[in-house]
């Protein structure tokens, strides 16, 4: 994943990833990221895209896990990332079991 300002993604850690520590949540920055996207506020969303670029962005969405994303924010990040087209929006992550 690209280089990013750990402090910066800590203050949105804070913010985002309540049941865990700023310092245990930025160990696993691509989770912050998802967060962020998924429930962030525009100041914050425009905060993260500029820090992290949309590069990692489109990392993290091609990597999401089930439920870490709503169809709302997941069509939004698809179409703003230029990985869908109008009505093409892949399915969200499903939950597999063994």
């Amino acid at each position: 994943m690209g280089q990013f300002d750990r402090d910066a993604l800590k203050l949105l850690a804070s913010k985002y990833i309540w049941w865990k520590t700023p310092d245990a949540a930025i160990d696993t920055p691509e989770r912050v990221i998802a967060q962020v996207m998924n429930i962030g506020d525009y100041d914050d969303v425009q905060q993260l895209a500029h820090q992290v670029g949309d590069d990692v962005l489109r990392e993290v969405l091609s990597h999401a896990q089930a439920g870490q994303f709503d169809p709302q924010s997941w069509a939004y990040w698809h179409y703003r990332l230029g990985l869908a087209t109008i009505d093409q929006v892949p399915p969200l992550p499903v939950r597999r079991y063994a």
